[in-house]
């Protein structure tokens, strides 16, 4: 009887695998119960990056994917690659142990390509905060390898182009610009961006006409004042002007009324 149930036994034990520790199992972080771990990894993943890399703050660039560097709206693509360029030259020659206003993009192709590529061009880092989408967005190759991220969940995508960045220029763009530009206008708007934030739209024409800014303070949707939460530019001396300007006065040389700048709260 006892030789019965130590074969038993033996034969169990070599058909029970070891199972796998949970944070490498592949299966179970897939599942909804694992969407938390999932979430905490899209925002501590970039972290650890920004803080090995030494990454301070970003300038965002938006505009749409669909803008390319020949053809009708050739030349946003090509100013926006420009204004990364002066801009990233302009960081570059900073007197600071850490990487201040680094270009950062979605990206993808178009507006967000010609962003990274400027920042390439001058020789600087420059970060690409991707989406996986079903069609269009591919990482570009002027992303820093080192800051190049991809994410699934829009909102922890947004939530790093909102954290690190002191300024943000929009060109032209369709749906996805519209929602970014907006939301980034809401959070300074009601105060949960605790910072000043630069905020620029590239193109007045096209803007003026896509959003009527002077209807909504006519109808009382918002406050004059909030005019006064973005400029327009429409070449690239403008708008490197405007950042140049607000970020010195913000950021390297703030006015001794200016309060102590307060890490945001997004």
């Amino acid at each position: 009887m006892d030789q019965k149930n130590e074969q038993s036994n033996n034969e169990n034990n070599e058909n029970c695998e070891r199972p796998l520790l949970a944070y490498k199992n592949d299966k179970f972080l897939d599942t909804p119960d694992a969407r938390s771990l999932r979430i905490l990894s899209e925002y501590l993943y970039p972290l650890s990056h920004f803080r090995r890399e030494k990454v301070q703050d970003t300038i965002v660039f938006f505009g749409s994917a669909r803008t390319a560097e020949i053809g009708p709206n050739a030349g946003y693509y090509n100013d926006a690659r420009e204004l990364a360029r002066r801009i990233t030259v302009w960081s570059n020659n900073l007197e600071n142990p850490g990487r201040r206003f680094v270009v950062c993009s979605g990206g993808g192709p178009g507006i967000m390509e010609a962003a990274n590529r400027g920042a390439h061009d001058a020789g600087g880092k420059t970060v690409g905060l991707n989406i996986g989408l079903p069609f269009e967005q591919r990482p570009n190759p002027f992303i820093s390898p080192e800051l190049c991220f991809e994410f699934h969940y829009f909102f922890m995508r947004k939530f790093w182009f909102a954290y690190l960045a002191k300024a943000l220029v929009v060109f032209p763009g369709g749906f996805g610009t519209l929602d970014e530009l907006m939301e980034i206008l809401t959070l300074v708007q009601t105060q949960k961006l605790l910072k000043k934030m630069v905020v620029i739209l590239y193109g007045s024409e096209f803007w003026k006409e896509i959003l009527n800014f002077d209807a909504l303070v006519r109808h009382g949707m918002i406050a004059e004042s909030d005019l006064a939460l973005f400029n327009f530019a429409d070449d690239v001396d403008s708008a490197f002007h405007l950042l140049e300007t607000g970020l010195t006065k913000y950021y390297l040389e703030p006015d001794r009324e200016t309060p102590a700048i307060a890490k945001s709260r997004v």
